[in-house]
């Protein structure tokens, strides 16, 4: 049988009745400008053995800028070369002055493995002694001591420089003594709770460098986000400079909407996003098309994986086609990335674990199983497709969740929106005075010293009533004999945290995670389907007071959503703004959650199957919240209508804000109350569901308008007729047509 190429499959699915958007993206040459004067000799001759002659613009760009003294944030799509916008600069600084030092921060142990192969060969091909280690986890004993010595380029994570090198800093003392670059890769990643504790990881950095006398300048790189040059200065304390001239070339690129058919017309079911990916996939892996595959957790990329394999196992052989996820051996990973490069491996199904910039050469289609949560994920995956020339495909299939539903019936959203915007809030006060105890465990805090901008006197003086410091000539001393570092999780805002165990296996039980108490109330109580790096966990005890939940995988086709019954009760309204039927407020709120329910949702059709009940006590939180109150004058509708329109716009809300703020769906609680207990007026709250806020609502507060304006398009461009659990969450069928109601109220709303 004749293979097809790609532009004959790409023509075939143009009339494909499923496809409801495509997209050309034209092709670009590249632009390159000769490699400068100053670069080393040797270094100049291991780039060209690589095949690098010249430099692309972005690339220029970027090592003039660091020569001149600047620190630089550098945004290109993926596979545009931002590497060499960091190791030209760190390997030429080294090559002139051998006692220069750099700290390489990477947010996943991978993604470090994977550019010190990268970086190793081209230190090979120089022919100096550079010294390139990763310091992890997994760093065996007897080399770390030579890592502290000698290393002239350190590669590892924010977890490892929090915990075991800050503390630690009399170990590392030519490392911060002769500090010329940090290296901060894929800054993208670093928002909300996670990027607020690195920003106050990377001040007490700072802090320590000043102690040893060096002033290191900061080199970021990131996928495209809205807002690059704020979010590196807000975590770095440093003016940038921002790069954003790509030199890189790219081929053609098509980018296509594809949304399954419906099954259940007065639901608007959609036929599944799995089964049409697998028979997409294998049209292209038969006729031999190198193909990325995306899927959203662990278990549905091993479903995937085996179908596909089945289905191509007559014309392929299983080997051909792998599954790539969290949880893969490194040796299994470098194995598969190897493949790829060189094209032993056909298809790949992934999470999001290739999205970050791990070297897997340039595929032909990349296919993406739902929206990936953001318009700056959704780039990132597409990134991977798209060879230097050459035409390539990216298909999105929607599932029948609303995001997915609202992006495929909106393209112009997605294609003329720039990407969101990266928030976080360094200043948060419960991860500020964790990051003041550890600074103060590594150097004594002097009278009037400030943590970046931020004057703590006050804050240490309360550390010394609690008895943490010692207030003695002139400074404040750790004094307790704990380890503050160790207690204090980057990836939470509370210091009360449940640690999860996997009881899978008898013989090895294992903590493979933690979770702030009040996410675990609705995330771990017992018979709770958790996720962890994609695997399906059940809770299978909840031990509240020891803190610890014991989970054992499973393999099941729902997901678990908890009812809390929410009581909030406004401390202090900071902003407020007056329209003709609301008001609309930001400011700061306690919430008492107490769990009642757990439904059982089906993946794939998000039907409710099956509820139990959670015997959980109260819990409190102090956050900020923005709230839409409504005036009596827009409900004359009975009391089971107001409940249901409130409803309805809440459901559309939780899964619309998520995509306007940047955060995971869990981050932003919202919460429809008929009677708010402050004014007793109809309300809907917005929360952060970190203790004290991380700027999350504050960001709804600010884009009411266009976050309204969508909720509507949402309800009126859903094909249902009376609401659906795409649009307003409703699944009875018999139920009245309140789609209607909602959209006159949301008219009133805008």
């Amino acid at each position: 049988m004749k293979k097809k190429s790609l532009s004959q499959l790409i023509e075939e699915l143009r009339n494909n009745p499923n496809v409801v958007y495509w997209h050309e993206i034209e092709p670009q040459e590249a632009k390159t400008v000769p490699m400068p004067d100053s670069v080393d000799h040797r270094l100049r001759k291991a780039l060209e053995q690589r095949g690098i002659a010249a430099l692309y613009t972005h690339q220029y760009s970027a090592y003039e800028a660091l020569q001149e003294g600047r620190n630089i944030v550098a945004v290109t799509p993926t596979a545009s070369g931002k590497t060499l916008c960091y190791n030209l600069p760190v390997l030429q600084a080294i090559a002139k002055n051998a006692s220069h030092r750099a700290l390489y921060l990477f947010p996943t142990k991978a993604l470090a493995q994977d550019q010190k192969i990268e970086l190793n060969e081209i230190i090979e091909e120089m022919g100096i002694p550079i010294n390139s280690y990763t310091y992890d986890g997994d760093t065996a004993p007897s080399i770390r001591q030579k890592v502290r010595k000698a290393g002239h380029i350190v590669i590892t994570n924010p977890d490892m420089l929090h915990s075991a090198i800050l503390p630690h800093h009399t170990k590392w003392v030519s490392l911060f003594e002769n500090l010329k670059y940090v290296v901060i890769d894929e800054l993208h990643t670093y928002r909300g709770v996670f990027g607020s504790h690195v920003a106050n990881v990377i001040r007490r950095l700072k802090r320590i460098c000043r102690f040893y006398g060096s002033n290191p300048q900061f080199i970021c790189t990131s996928a495209t986000i809205a807002n690059p040059k704020e979010l590196a200065e807000h975590l770095t304390g440093e003016p940038m400079t921002l790069i954003d001239n790509n030199g890189a070339p790219r081929g053609r690129k098509h980018f296509v909407f594809y949304n399954p058919p419906i099954v259940n017309k007065p639901l608007n079911i959609r036929k599944s996003a799995a089964v049409e990916v697998n028979h997409l996939a294998k049209e292209f892996l038969k006729n031999h098309i190198q193909t990325i595959v995306f899927a959203r957790s662990r278990v549905r990329v091993e479903v995937i994986l085996s179908h596909i394999q089945e289905l191509v196992k007559d014309e392929l052989g299983p080997k051909t086609i792998r599954g790539y996820r969290g949880g893969y051996l490194p040796k299994q990973r470098r194995e598969i990335e190897k493949g790829l490069r060189n094209g032993d491996i056909i298809g790949v199904v992934s999470t999001n674990a290739l999205e970050l910039g791990v070297d897997i050469g340039q595929l032909q289609v990349c296919i993406m199983t739902g929206y990936p949560g953001t318009v700056a994920s959704t780039w990132q995956q597409a990134g991977r497709a798209g060879r230097r020339h050459g035409d390539s495909l990216i298909i999105m299939v929607a599932s029948s969740a609303p995001m997915d539903q609202y992006i495929v019936q909106h393209p112009e959203y997605f294609f003329n929106r720039s990407p969101e915007s990266a928030r976080i809030n360094p200043d948060n006060l419960i991860i500020l005075v964790d990051h003041l105890k550890c600074a103060a465990y590594e150097l004594p805090f002097r009278k009037g010293e400030k943590f970046g901008h931020i004057e703590v006197d006050e804050i240490m003086e309360f550390l010394a009533e609690e008895r943490v410091l010692h207030y003695s000539g002139g400074k404040w001393h750790w004094m307790n004999d704990s380890f503050p570092a160790h207690n204090i999780s980057l990836r939470s805002a509370s210091q009360e945290n449940v640690v999860i165990i996997d009881i899978s296996h008898t013989a090895n039980h294992k903590v493979i995670g933690e979770m702030d108490r009040f996410s675990a109330m609705t995330l771990l109580h017992e018979e709770a389907i958790y996720l962890h790096e994609g695997v399906q966990y059940q809770v299978e005890k909840l031990d509240w007071e020891e803190k610890k939940a014991y989970v054992r995988e499973v393999d099941v086709e729902y997901f678990t959503d908890a009812n809390l019954a929410v009581q909030l009760k406004v401390l202090e309204e900071d902003k407020t703004v007056e329209r003709k039927f609301v008001r609309l407020h930001y400011g700061d709120v306690t919430v008492n959650a107490l769990p009642t329910i757990f439904k059982k949702i089906k993946l794939s059709t998000f039907e409710n199957i099956g509820s139990g009940p959670i015997h959980l006590p109260e819990e409190e939180l102090h956050t900020s919240a923005a709230w839409i109150e409504f005036s009596e004058e827009i409900f004359p509708l009975g009391t089971q209508t107001m409940e249901q329109v409130l409803i309805g716009i809440s459901h559309v809300l939780s899964h619309l804000v998520p995509i306007f703020v940047m955060c995971d769906r869990g981050d932003v609680h919202v919460v429809p109350q008929i009677k708010a207990t402050h004014s007793g007026l109809p309300t809907i709250f917005l929360y952060d569901r970190y203790p004290g806020g991380i700027g999350l609502s504050e960001e709804v507060f600010k884009r009411y308008d266009e976050i309204i304006k969508e909720v509507k398009n949402v309800v009126e461009s859903c094909p249902c007729e009376k609401g659906c659990p795409s649009c307003i969450g409703v699944t009875e069928e018999t139920i009245d047509p309140i789609k209607q109601t909602i959209l006159a109220f949301l008219d009133k709303l805008e």
